[in-house]
């Protein structure tokens, strides 16, 4: 039981481990959003952005409503925009020390 947990959070974390899944999901935290608004935020082609958003999709992380000819995209669980505020957090108190560390460095 407890490796069968521990592997459905590995997948789920693979899930995020691409940069450009991280920057759709910081998207979507601001609110739902079509394919179209998503591929101009992040200035990428289409196809890339819809092969990411099948990931993220079938891992449900984010759900998909369609309108009329467009697909809406939207967190799953808003719990995800928590995590990736969490995660930044982490980043920035590691980026911190490595600065401090390099500062220390350059005065030896």
């Amino acid at each position: 039981m407890n490796n069968e947990v521990q592997q459905f959070k590995a997948e789920f974390f693979k899930a995020l481990a691409h940069p450009m899944r991280i920057r759709i999901l910081e998207v979507l935290s601001e609110g739902e959003k079509t394919v179209n608004e998503i591929q101009t935020i992040l200035g990428s082609e289409g196809s890339a952005v819809s092969q990411q958003l099948a990931v993220l999709r079938s891992k449900n992380v984010v759900s998909s409503v369609k309108e009329g000819t467009s697909v809406i995209y939207s967190l799953r669980d808003p719990l995800i925009k928590e995590l990736l505020s969490v995660a930044k957090q982490i980043f920035d108190k590691q980026l911190v020390s490595a600065i401090s560390m390099l500062e220390d460095m350059r005065k030896n």
